[in-house]
């Protein structure tokens, strides 16, 4: 049995307490610690939404959540964590403090992130006990869904936690050198600069410069970042195309990059107001969970194109994929999952084709366990679903942890029938059936054949064994 690690959160707030459910929703053991005496609401508000949205991202079983504990002190938190995270203030003197206080108590091996968005590592490391020990992580909110962090301070430690975070589903990103604010926020400081001219000067309001990133160019940004975006701008010649023709373009006066509007209270008040028109009618907790379903939407939509976040999505889905079942002679564990919010209709259920996505993704299982995997498929041959016939017993809500159990009720040369059964896996209500018959076929010939090798014995001893077995009980009525 491995052994559990153990993430320290030092500091309760929006960011710790993201980085908080980001390791306990992947199995870690999770020690928050904040003299804050809210701290446990606010934590526990932001895991609710987490719990809602980050198992949703995963397409197989997401790990088991692990224990959450708080302490009275960061002496007690950091004893014997493998990972310590401080999100405290902004302030390079309180962080001074705090992670010297870790250091005094925590052990030598122990991985120190800082979640610092402006600091250099060279800063946060002055007078430190063990300085190389020390490390920039930078995340993005919310930090359970955003994958990327930007990670700066000594090579070997960021090798360390480069791993750690991969095995957590995220994207860490190690600066070649550092600088103040590091990648991402001088980059985004950029556009704010520019953003409040455009509020000041009357040009545009807070809702029409918004609307202008998430209608425009925003959306090519969620997939192919800036560089990428502008190479295919470029036409058949690329990027040096691209540059050739809108690089004069940086000469002229267009932006004011290198000055910023006084933030009077007039222009305080102008942005604010704006802002309240805008977005006002939501509380902070109905924006955040409407941030989090969009983005959880969007992120989804790019995994089976295997693109941007799609496919780190989909390399942290492999990493957690179960393996195949292995005793055939009993009804057989196909498919683990969560219901996603891209998946509910009008009604607020899940709508009816995704019924058949499940069964389906049951089925693959089944083909895999017998060998007709994608090696099978390259070489021409596969099965090809006839004929689903679908009961829909229940409703099936968003966030439901659901299994499908199988049993094989046919399998005989070019025919294999299953059998399928939906069910919530927190009280065990049966939510659908589906009878589903295939025929293997030849993808050279477009037609039906008999398999061939290793799949035909295969598929041969799992229809006997399966065939020893009662027919399904819902099959009954």
């Amino acid at each position: 049995m491995s052994k559990v690690l153990k993430a320290a959160i030092i500091g309760g707030g929006v960011i710790g307490g993201g980085w908080a459910a980001r390791f306990l929703l992947n199995g870690w053991e999770v020690v928050v610690s904040d003299p804050d005496p809210e701290v446990e609401r606010k934590v526990g508000e932001v895991l609710a939404n987490a719990r809602r949205s980050l198992p949703a991202l995963s397409d197989v079983t997401v790990p088991k959540e692990g224990r959450l504990s708080y302490a009275g002190s960061i002496a007690e938190a950091v004893a014997d964590a493998d990972w310590i995270q401080e999100s405290a203030p902004e302030r390079l003197d309180i962080k001074h403090i705090i992670l010297a206080e870790i250091q005094k108590h925590c052990r030598a091996d122990a991985l120190i992130g800082s979640s610092t968005s402006g600091f250099k590592p060279s800063e946060l490391q002055q007078g430190a006990a063990r300085p190389e020990q020390i490390f920039v992580a930078h995340p993005f909110n919310p930090v359970y869904l955003l994958p990327v962090i930007e990670l700066v301070g000594v090579e070997a430690t960021l090798l360390r936690a480069r791993d750690v975070l991969d095995g957590i589903g995220m994207k860490p990103l190690i600066v070649r050198k550092e600088i103040d604010a590091h990648i991402a926020d001088r980059f985004l400081e950029a556009v704010w600069r520019e953003a409040l001219w455009l509020v000041k000067d009357g040009i545009a309001t807070t809702q029409e410069i918004d609307d202008v990133i998430r209608y425009g160019f925003g959306m090519r940004w969620a997939q192919m970042g800036l560089f990428e975006t502008y190479r295919i701008a470029g036409g058949e010649a690329g990027m040096r195309h691209f540059i050739a023709q809108f690089g004069p373009c940086l000469s002229w006066p267009w932006t004011k990059l290198m000055d910023v509007p006084e933030l009077t209270q007039e222009l305080t008040d102008m942005i604010a107001d704006q802002s309240d028109a805008q977005s006002g009618k939501y509380t902070i907790r109905e924006l955040e969970r409407i941030r989090d379903d969009n983005l959880v939407s969007i992120m989804r939509a790019l995994k089976p194109r295997n693109y941007g976040t799609g496919e780190l999505l989909n390399l942290h889905d492999a990493r957690n994929r179960p393996p195949l079942p292995t005793d055939i002679s009993a009804p057989l564990t196909t498919l683990k999952r969560v219901i996603p919010v891209d998946w509910m209709d009008y009604n607020g259920h899940m709508n009816e084709s995704r019924y058949g996505q499940v069964f389906s993704d049951a089925g693959d299982v089944v083909m895999g366990m017998v060998g007709a995997d994608q090696a099978y498929i390259n070489s021409g041959l596969s099965y090809f679903t006839v004929a689903n016939e679908i009961g829909y017993l229940s409703e099936t809500h968003l966030g439901d942890v659901i299994h499908v159990r199988t049993q094989v009720l046919e399998a005989r040369g070019k025919k294999l029938r299953l059998y399928h059964e939906m069910i919530r896996s927190t009280d065990g209500e049966l939510l659908a059936t589906c009878n589903q018959l295939l025929l293997h076929v030849s993808l050279k010939t477009r037609k039906s054949c008999e398999p061939e090798g290793e799949v035909l014995a295969r598929i041969t001893a799992l229809g006997e064994a399966q065939a020893k077995l009662p027919r399904p009980a819902s099959m009954r009525d």
